[in-house]
């Protein structure tokens, strides 16, 4: 065989990682043989790394269990607030209509509101419901929404001073935000005297 029939056999031989070519004959090389040390520290990775995974989706599932058994009624506790709403308007619209004044009913009419309002709150507060405490505390966007602004100097500057709407928390979740009145500082007129008045007062 000529030199030029062994290169052109040498570029027909398949490449592989376990075989090369030397002085026109290949040669098969051993491959690296795994220890046993080696291929349990390969079982052992593979299973740390599975057992992790296992307890972070049992965290994930667990997290998602508390969170539905906590809040699974959230959209009917909030949707439920508006009973107290109309409660509440009930009652105040009883003691200003003329005709119920006259009426010496009126009184128990309102104490059997009363005792339904109690019961409502009493069972909220049973399912982690409970009022936010607005008034005359600090104006935080968390809790509360400004509706509008009341010029006041007597308070310090962002001090909720009315309750429009009354805002609820479920256990550590906003529920409902507070509408609120906010103070603000009454803008005082300074007068103040110009070039020319001053050049008045001289002459």
């Amino acid at each position: 065989m000529s030199k030029s029939d062994k290169k052109e056999e040498e570029k027909s031989l398949p490449e592989d990682n376990t075989s090369k070519i030397e002085n026109g004959e290949k040669k098969v090389l051993s491959p690296k043989e795994e220890t046993i040390e080696d291929k349990l520290k390969t079982v052992e990775e593979k299973l740390l790394r599975t057992m992790a995974e296992m307890e972070n989706q049992r965290r994930r599932f667990e997290k998602e269990r508390q969170d539905a058994f906590d809040f699974g009624g959230f959209n009917f506790a909030r949707e439920s607030l508006s009973l107290l709403d109309n409660v509440d308007r009930a009652i105040i619209s009883f003691r200003n209509d003329q005709n119920f004044k006259d009426k010496k009913d009126l009184d128990k009419i309102i104490a059997g509101i009363e005792i339904v309002k109690k019961d409502l709150i009493s069972i909220f507060k049973k399912n982690g419901i409970e009022q936010i405490e607005c008034i005359n505390k600090k104006f935080d966007p968390n809790f509360h929404q400004a509706m509008l602004e009341i010029e006041d100097n007597t308070k310090n500057s962002g001090t909720v001073l009315q309750e429009i709407q009354k805002g609820y928390m479920m256990k550590d979740r906003l529920l409902r935000p507070s509408l609120v009145g906010v103070t603000k500082k009454r803008e005082e007129k300074v007068q103040k005297t110009t070039n020319d008045d001053k050049k008045d007062e001289k002459k």
